[in-house]
């Protein structure tokens, strides 16, 4: 068994002895998807607990450090933390009453261990995932040609970091949805980070990231790819075209 399996085997063997837990879910890589998994994955989990225990879960560790030392952890959000074991294993948790995991978006849940009472369903979330309002090619063309008309923008300004994220992160997830709907959904497609494992699934013929990301100082380079690998692909209105290539030339 995989150490990452193995540790989170140990940590649900041990909160089954505690009355206030219910079940540990397992997410990601440790989730449904376990091909996923390899030597740099890092364990998410879920742990669900009764009425009132969520606080002793999220803000003492005591627990977590059954199986290994930890040596380092913070709570990143109100319902969990991040920490890293001495052997080097890497968590991140979240700790969730059954009504509250009932609002939770998420996809892929594994159980590890449920209380022989739990109730059914906790692999399914009833909140819908986060979609773009449409998902559709006439969208996702226009909204990345719109990144790269305000990211060249703020290039020319001198704000070098906010046109890198328009150009190098919002249009090329965009390039990456338009590959999506015109290939098939990728395998282990991560509904909530469209970056993950675009590199397995795609080569560089058809998504020439070294170009499309080249770094901080490359923004007109990159969207000069984005706009000639979208332009080999689909019509692109002549107006907001013209416009990318005069700032291009600027």
């Amino acid at each position: 068994m995989h150490p990452m399996l193995q540790r989170l085997d140990d940590l649900a063997a041990h909160l089954a002895t505690r009355d206030d837990t219910i079940a540990v879910l397992g997410l990601g890589s440790a989730g449904a998807q376990r091909g996923r998994l390899d030597d740099h994955s890092d364990l998410d989990f879920f742990v669900v607990v009764e009425e009132g225990a969520v606080s002793r879960y999220t803000t003492r560790t005591d627990w977590l450090t059954v199986p290994c030392p930890v040596v380092w952890s913070f709570a990143h959000e109100r319902h969990g933390r991040k920490a890293l074991y001495a052997d080097g294993v890497f968590v991140e948790y979240a700790v969730f009453t059954v009504p509250e995991l009932r609002r939770v978006p998420f996809r892929g849940a594994r159980v590890v261990w449920r209380r022989a009472d739990a109730p059914p369903g906790l692999t399914e979330s009833d909140a819908p995932v986060p979609r773009p309002p449409f998902d559709t090619v006439e969208f996702h063309l226009n909204e990345a040609l719109a990144n790269l008309y305000v990211g060249l923008h703020r290039e020319l300004r001198g704000e070098h970091l906010s046109a890198a994220r328009f150009i190098q992160g919002h249009a090329v997830d965009r390039v990456v949805a338009l590959l999506r709907l015109g290939e098939g959904e990728p395998p282990y497609r991560d509904v909530f980070d469209a970056s993950r494992r675009v590199e397995r699934t795609y080569s560089p013929q058809v998504l020439p990231l070294e170009r499309m990301v080249p770094g901080y100082r490359g923004n007109a380079v990159a969207a000069r790819a984005v706009l000639d690998w979208l332009s080999a692909r689909y019509p692109i209105p002549a107006p907001i075209g013209a416009a990318i290539e005069d700032l291009l030339s600027s």
